[in-house]
């Protein structure tokens, strides 16, 4: 196969990074050690310095060691982003224990399958989120113990009533770490030791547990950042990605493991949190989903900001619209704007879309060490040619472990071609000649109409062009007259300016629009006027919902 990526690695100066199999802590150690007042997290009004943040991760692990957990053993993390998440991550680590977290956002149930799933024996929880535990319907016979803390215990701790949960000892963050000693010496680790086992959305059945190596995690920062370096260490980074979710993980991981500053959001669509944090606190590296920087750029308080500090914002999940990237850099300036694309499987990131390179549409080129091939999506065998869609599969040190407890699953998604394992990502896309990824759609996604494909993302891409839409989704249904295909249907959120007016009259110049702009095929059948599209905790439209 070829890399016609190469070419830009040179021109760019993108250098290929060498493996460094160390685990997290390590890392913490180190900049306690040559950096100890430097500040690594900014929590709404506080800063917690290297030197704070590896003795508070000491405390906690040695509170974990008395409980019981070690080496192997999976320690749940039901919080937002607050300080104790990556305060836990770093014991986690030291510990050699596995992580997995816990969306806030989950239902009892839902919880307690994760629980179970993944044998988690300590979960650490907010005061406020613990209902989702004490009403699991059952409690999960392999957990033993929850933690509970609260969003103020690294602020001005408050009191709070612990819970009551069935079979299992209930204890307060603050009195373990407190009586723990803050001095811990690293496990052993091996580059392949599971770190985390991190849970996929559930779009098609039960989620699924993806086992991510020390490697995996560590080594994809690395790779990331060799398209978006750290100028030195004390750069200020703000994600709005939940760390429960794989991006706001590797984001966190890779604030700390640079010695940079990061500024916790708890919510990441209070935009005017974010703006009052950036006020404070300009940022050198901002990251967030294009539905966030849309929300960004509509409110007022954003564009007042002073940017020239900022080096690049990345967006991830889906590309920019052409809309939604000449709004943002007429605010933070030219040039800034980073796509980095992946999945949970991937650690996450395989692609990224350099800002002086920058190319519209595309989901970019393959990050260092990762490769791309295109291939058919009915058998995967085949490769495709420059500018024809197929299913995306990559290969590299980012690529996980597998499925836990899901070896046809995890057959299925990894695959060996050439003597190296490939990742099928189930996304469809095609690669130009310069080596760019377009993404077309999931592959669940992909409609077929009288036997031609209509990708769902070109079509929303297209009709976001027309003011009264504010966001749209196409999805497909059954089409029971004709075997094998779909109907395609549209369901749309009006924009403000026009929450009143007339939906057959919108209708109409969606469908107008429609003929003169792509193939009949491509056309909704039906078109649903909604109050709002929903969206995952994430920031992407939740077609899973909209399906339902």
């Amino acid at each position: 196969m070829n890399f016609p990526w190469l070419a830009h690695y040179e021109s760019l100066g993108i250098i290929t990074p060498e493996f460094e199999d160390r685990p997290f802590g390590s890392f913490i150690e180190e900049h306690a050690l040559n950096q100890p007042e430097a500040i690594a997290m900014w929590y709404i009004a506080r800063g917690i310095s290297y030197a704070e943040y590896n003795k508070q991760a000491n405390r906690l692990a040695n509170a974990l060691g008395k409980l019981g957990v070690k080496k192997g053993d999976v320690v749940g993390i039901h919080l937002p982003n607050i300080p104790q998440y990556p305060i836990m991550l770093a014991a986690i680590s030291k510990i050699g224990a596995i992580g997995s977290g816990v969306s806030p956002l989950l239902a009892p149930p839902e919880v307690a399958y994760q629980i179970q799933d993944a044998g988690i024996k300590v979960i650490i929880t907010l005061s406020e989120l613990s209902l989702a535990l004490t009403n699991m319907p059952e409690t999960p016979d392999c957990l033993e113990y929850v933690i509970v803390t609260g969003a103020a215990d690294l602020l001005a701790p408050t009191d709070f009533d612990l819970p009551e949960i069935k079979h299992c000892e209930v204890l307060p963050f603050l009195r373990l770490t407190q009586a723990a000693s803050d001095e811990y010496r690293q496990t052993d680790i091996h580059w392949n030791d599971t770190f985390m086992i991190q849970y996929t959305g559930g779009t098609t059945g039960k989620p699924k547990g993806a086992m991510l190596s020390h490697r995996n995690v560590m080594h994809n920062t690395s790779q990331s950042m060799a398209v978006n370096p750290f100028e030195g260490s004390q750069e200020t980074l703000l994600s709005a990605f939940p760390m429960f979710h794989i991006a706001g993980l590797a984001n966190a991981i890779a604030s700390a493991i640079y010695g940079g500053l990061m500024i916790l959001v708890p919510n990441p669509r209070d935009t005017d949190f974010i703006c009052a944090q950036l006020q404070k606190h300009p940022a050198n590296v901002l990251i967030g989903v294009p539905a966030l920087y849309d929300l960004l750029v509509a409110n007022p308080a954003f564009s007042t900001l002073d940017f020239s500090n900022l080096r690049v914002a990345v967006s991830g999940a889906a590309p920019l619209t052409r809309g939604s990237y000449d709004a943002i850099s007429a605010v933070i300036g030219t040039n800034k704007i980073s796509d980095a694309f992946g999945m949970t499987e991937t650690a996450p990131c395989y692609t990224a879309n350099p800002p002086k390179r920058y190319k519209l549409g595309s989901i970019g080129f393959p990050v260092p060490n990762a490769k791309v091939r295109i291939r058919d999506v009915e058998t995967g065998t085949q490769d495709m040619p420059y500018g024809e869609a197929g299913e995306i599969i990559c290969t590299g040190p980012q690529v996980m472990k597998g499925y836990l407890n899901l070896p046809n699953e995890s057959a299925k998604a990894l695959r060996e071609i050439d003597g190296e394992r490939w990742m099928f990502s189930g996304d469809v896309g095609y690669m130009d000649e310069e080596g760019y990824i377009f993404l077309c759609d999931r592959a669940k996604d992909m409609l077929i109409v009288g036997g031609f494909k209509v990708f769902s993302v070109e079509v929303e891409d297209k009709l976001s062009a027309i003011p009264e839409i504010a966001a749209c989704a196409v999805i497909g249904s059954e089409d029971k007259a004709r075997p094998g295909n779909d109907i395609v249907n549209l369901y749309v959120e009006l924009s403000s300016n026009y929450k009143e007016a007339d939906h057959n009259t919108v209708k109409d110049k969606i469908l107008t629009f429609c003929h003169g702009s792509m193939a009949a095929f491509k056309t909704p059948k039906h078109i649903h006027i909604i109050d709002t599209i929903p969206l995952t905790p994430v920031g992407k439209i939740d077609k899973k919902a909209l399906r339902q």
